[in-house]
């Protein structure tokens, strides 16, 4: 049985990558991972921030049919995950850092249950190497045992600068890890999720001057005002999610996210390293992924939201020691990897799964794929309060939202109030020039209804309560795990 090792990297752009033809950041790790594996080069996760995207990731569904929509929904009850399925094919699978899944009340003890006050709950079915809760209170304790005077939570994360790279979040998860592997017998399962190159943007140590701001590049830059929609032209008005407006602002930023970028490669070099040293490199399946990617300053934005793809377009990459090395130039999506995985593991793939299995892509009998990749955002949790509006008199939640079909030549972008951008790549691949042909506009419309009507949930849609037991039925009364 081969060991698993299952990365996420928060926060991670698709393009942040030298092998992904980068003009400075230097990612040797990740590189030879793509190089001895295959390379994910137009992957995307299926939503944001953080709980939606991993939602989306662990469970193989798309938002339509999880309805995670936020940091704070709870996980849903009823779904096979990435853990479980590792348990039914033999693993204990364990957890080092976090998976943002908030806890089902229908799982709760009682009312007074303290996980229904937090998000930053646990994935059903992970063993526990190292948990880090939104707070970050096990790496904040250790540097304070180590002599650092720091306070919990983000505020640590905004000091890294100021503290040696050996003694990063980063760092620390790697070093749980790195103590948990030599008492672990071959045939492990792991999954290993750092929080970088998620903000504060503040790199550690000598990561965080590894970039002179004057010579980092510039984003995207926001189209006119005439132009943008209304939840672009609100994004920019918010300080949380608009790019800073001094020049050096920008540069310093984008320099420390691109050191984080460089730090979080070195540490999982460590990680390879460990793992080579038992001699198991050719018997460990590494995948790593993101949750979300990161605007950056492109299109006048930061931190991950709305429509832009530098929000969604992540990092991908599969490498399988049993199997060849390529570079997978067809649009794939997060919602892939919980089904391959499951290929890879020798078990059936859930009926739940939105996604499909790259494995044709990786050897070859592909006959068919999908011409687009899809993702969707929701914002409604700015509405949910003590004035939270009552469905179904009300119907302002349910049109928070958005969802998006990027192709070849055409994006387009539908929202829950009716209203819709299309952007024409082939024009321009920087979504700043909207498609005007009212036939290629219908087009991408079409293929986003017929896309989703595909993807209604199926669980119990193709069986048949009749004694013949007809059709696709689920197994009864029996446990995941």
């Amino acid at each position: 049985m081969k060991n698993v090792l299952f990365v996420t990297l928060d926060q991670f752009r698709g393009d942040a990558l030298s092998s992904m033809g980068h003009p400075f950041v230097k990612t040797p790790v990740l590189d030879a991972l793509a190089k001895r594996g295959f390379q994910l080069r137009r992957h995307y996760s299926q939503s944001a921030p953080c709980s939606p995207g991993r939602a989306a990731l662990y469970t193989g569904t798309y938002q339509m049919n999880n309805r995670v929509v936020a940091n704070g929904t709870p996980h849903p009850s009823n779904f096979d995950n990435v853990a479980y399925a590792a348990r039914r094919a033999g693993y204990d699978p364990y957890l080092f850092g976090y998976t943002d899944q908030g806890l089902n009340p229908r799982a709760a003890v009682d009312e007074d249950d303290v996980r229904l006050s937090y998000y930053d709950g646990i994935l059903p079915g992970f063993s526990i190497g190292c948990y880090l809760p939104e707070d970050q209170s096990p790496w904040c304790q250790w540097l304070q045992e180590l002599g650092y005077d720091v306070p919990m939570g983000y505020a640590a994360l905004r000091g890294e600068s100021d503290r040696p790279a050996e003694v990063s979040l980063s760092a620390f998860l790697t070093n749980r890890f790195l103590d948990w592997l030599p008492k672990q017998e071959s045939g492990w399962f792991a999954h290993l999720s750092y929080l970088r190159p998620h903000p504060p943007y503040a790199a550690a140590g000598e990561f965080s001057k590894r970039f002179h701001p004057d010579d980092v590049n510039l984003p995207i830059s926001a189209v006119e005002e005439s132009m943008r929609h209304p939840l672009h032209a609100l994004a920019m008005a918010n300080e949380a999610s608009a790019s800073p407006s001094d020049e050096g602002d920008l540069r310093r930023l984008r320099a420390q996210y691109f050191g984080m970028v460089e730090e979080v490669d070195s540490q999982l070099g460590r990680v390879i390293d460990a793992i080579a040293a038992r001699g198991e490199l050719d018997q460990t399946l590494i995948v790593v992924t993101a949750d979300h990617g990161e605007q950056l300053g492109d299109h006048g934005l930061l931190e991950k939201l709305a429509f832009y793809p530098q929000s969604y377009n992540i990092l991908g990459i599969w490498c399988d020691p049993t199997l060849g090395s390529g570079v997978v130039d067809q649009f794939t999506e997060n919602v892939d990897l919980f089904p391959t995985l499951c290929e890879a593991m020798g078990i059936p793939i859930p009926r739940q799964c939105d996604g499909r299995s790259l494995m044709p892509l990786f050897n070859g009998t592909a006959k068919e794929w999908r011409s687009a990749a899809h993702y969707e955002w929701d914002w409604r949790y700015f509405f949910i309060g003590s004035r939270t509006p009552q469905w179904s008199e009300n119907r302002l939640l349910s049109r928070q939202n958005l969802v998006v079909s990027v192709g070849e030549e055409l994006a387009y972008v539908q929202f829950g109030d009716g209203s819709y951008k299309a952007f024409d790549l082939v024009a321009d691949p920087t979504w700043r020039t909207e498609c005007l042909d009212a036939d290629r506009v219908l087009k991408g419309a079409q293929e986003l209804l017929v896309w989703r009507q595909e993807h209604l949930r199926r669980d119990e849609t193709d069986m048949l309560l009749v004694p013949s037991r007809a059709g696709h039925w689920p197994s009864i009364g029996l446990a995941r795990a």
